[in-house]
């Protein structure tokens, strides 16, 4: 069988069974795949799909993302994109409007900058359920406080 060019996948995996203290074996227990199977793919003989990737971080507690980058599922870019994502979503000291204009920044941003939004960009960033952008999607005064100041109100009178 004709070598495919996942070798440096397969390298990879090797090398982080191994910094894991795993055999083939035990590692084809803890992923449900195959023995051989892994074996071949180790010796970049076949192309594992996303889903096997998956399972083989999982076990080995890496980055997926790393495994899609590497076998060239997934653009380097992307993944950073997306490990930029999963950490705002994952930071427990703000509350999830907090998260989602983050994000929607973050959106701006990369548009600003010539990159397209990422696979999450169409979220619920306003909390409505519809997907969208805010309703009244100008500048607001007051926002930070989640007011709904308006702009020709004296504070005088």
């Amino acid at each position: 069988m004709a070598s495919l060019n996942v070798g440096n996948l397969g390298e990879y995996l090797r090398e982080q069974r191994r910094a894991a203290q795993l055999s083939l074996r035990q590692l084809a227990d803890a992923t449900g795949v195959s023995n051989p199977y892994l074996s071949q793919i180790e010796r970049g003989l076949r192309k594992p799909s996303a889903d096997v990737l998956q399972q083989v971080a999982k076990a080995l507690r890496i980055s997926a993302e790393t495994l899609y980058v590497r076998a060239g599922i997934l653009d380097e870019r992307e993944r950073e994109e997306l490990e930029t994502r999963a950490v705002i979503l994952a930071d427990p000291s703000i509350n999830e409007r907090q998260k989602n204009v983050l994000l929607q920044i973050y959106d701006s941003f990369r548009r600003e900058n010539g990159f397209v939004p990422g696979p999450d960009a169409d979220a619920d960033a306003d909390g409505d359920g519809d997907a969208g952008p805010r309703k009244d999607a100008g500048p607001r005064k007051g926002d930070d406080a989640g007011a709904d100041a308006t702009e020709d109100q004296d504070p005088h009178s």
